[in-house]
């Protein structure tokens, strides 16, 4: 790796997951703003930074090394979507409005929650995937990719207005065909990501793929095919489609 690459910052995601009758699993979507720095006017999955609390309440709880990432990834989908994910006992809505006023207010998410008699459930994240892209020209992240089901007892998801303008509830397949049509757009990580839940009829059937699959940190890059540049994956990682054409894909 070159020396010139900035630092890499730690993120997480979460891929909130919830069954359907007869029909593929939805998956909770976020429209992030046009104002972004990173991403803007993309449909991503929740997530953000791993901060400095997470880092803070991982050493606390003696968590293992991706612990302040799965802090992170249930904090930022309080944060954007007003959904508490892995979260004992569960909260209601008055309660995790709270807890969603606290984290904006600066709060740590221990210090959000322990007012509410709640505390996080990392280890029942389930790891999925591991970005780093590394270019030169934008802010790298480290992003682990984790999934998760839906409460039954979850209220609805809240957009937050401020780094996310709309979410959704769809299939895999349905904001891969919306991103073909143009209705919607996508980063590669997030199509890639996409077109491998594509693949499971249920939030069991991902969860037994991504326990099968060793997670491996994922570097894409350029190699030029017929006069053509594309943009890579390694093969071997549960993605169907590990190539793209550069002109075709938007990176962030």
């Amino acid at each position: 790796m070159s020396s010139t690459l900035p630092d890499a910052i730690a993120a997480a995601t979460l891929i909130v997951m919830r069954d359907a009758i007869d029909a593929d699993p939805d998956i909770l979507m976020v429209e992030r703003a046009g104002v972004m720095a990173f991403a803007p006017g993309a449909m991503v999955f929740p997530g953000g930074r791993v901060d400095a609390a997470d880092v803070a309440l991982a050493d606390l709880l003696d968590l293992p090394e991706d612990g302040a990432a799965r802090l992170a990834a249930i904090r930022e989908t309080i944060e954007e979507a007003g959904l508490a994910i892995c979260i004992t006992p569960s909260l209601d809505a008055d309660a995790l409005a709270k807890a969603r006023v606290a984290l904006r207010d600066g709060a740590s998410l221990a210090d959000a929650l322990t007012p509410l008699g709640a505390a996080p459930d990392p280890a029942a994240l389930v790891p999925f995937a591991r970005w780093r892209p590394d270019r030169t020209r934008i802010r790298r992240f480290d992003t682990r990719f984790y999934l998760a089901a839906l409460p039954a007892d979850a209220p609805p998801p809240l957009v937050d207005g401020t780094e996310n303008v709309r979410l959704c509830w769809a299939s895999a397949r349905a904001v891969l065909a919306d991103a073909e049509a143009g209705r919607l757009t996508l980063i590669f990580p997030t199509r890639r990501n996409l077109e491998r839940l594509a693949r499971f009829g249920s939030y069991a059937a991902a969860v037994e793929h991504a326990r099968a699959t060793p997670v491996r940190t994922v570097v894409p890059w350029i190699e030029t095919r017929d006069g053509e540049d594309w943009i890579c994956i390694p093969d071997g990682l549960g993605y169907p489609v590990t190539a793209e054409r550069l002109a075709d894909a938007r990176r962030a």
